[in-house]
């Protein structure tokens, strides 16, 4: 499956992508002071890569590799916060700290929102973060995602509270 919108594609990882991809992933890793850093995270080994996200992004049911013009530079996926009640929630992650602040997550968000609207049973799909990250934030509501929720003072993070943000979309809103 290949997805595009303007300069952004998504797609499947292939086995010629492991590398690059763990490399991108592992020796730029500012991402994570974004990526609900208040987890628990260490560098994945190239096993643990392989067996984790790896094979998630190759199988491509869950997640897709974000290419700009034939370049990896991060990765889209949803999850279910419940899937009994058809609650999902989307992510994006851009691992090349050096292309930040071109839209790129924007561009990314709106073919893989669009693809899952068409092919799940979803009246709704969300997007959580938290106050630390604005830049998320902004890109949500950039493409029609509008604040639902925020849980004041629940992720505390370097001696600091902040806020969790739960953004969403209904499908009604996403093809008007």
């Amino acid at each position: 499956m290949t997805l595009t919108y303007r300069e952004v594609t998504l797609r499947k990882a292939t086995p010629a992508d492991k590398i690059p991809l763990y490399k991108l992933l592992t020796s730029d890793e500012a991402w994570t002071e974004f990526n609900g850093p208040y987890f628990p995270y260490s560098t994945p080994t190239l096993e643990e890569f392989e067996t984790g996200l790896f094979s998630r992004l190759s199988a491509g049911d869950t997640g897709l590799i974000i290419d700009v013009e034939g370049e990896s530079v991060g990765s889209v996926s949803y999850y279910w916060e419940d899937e009994r009640t058809r609650w999902l929630e989307v992510g994006v992650i851009i691992y090349d700290s050096s292309r930040w602040n071109q839209g790129l997550g924007r561009k990314a968000l709106i073919p893989w929102i669009t693809h899952l609207f068409n092919t799940l049973e979803i009246a709704r799909v969300g997007l959580t973060t938290w106050s630390g990250n604005p830049r998320m934030i902004a890109c949500a509501e950039s493409i029609g995602m509008k604040l639902e929720a925020r849980l004041r003072k629940v992720r505390y993070y370097n001696g600091e509270y902040y806020d969790s943000v739960k953004l969403g979309v209904l499908r009604e809103e996403w093809f008007d």
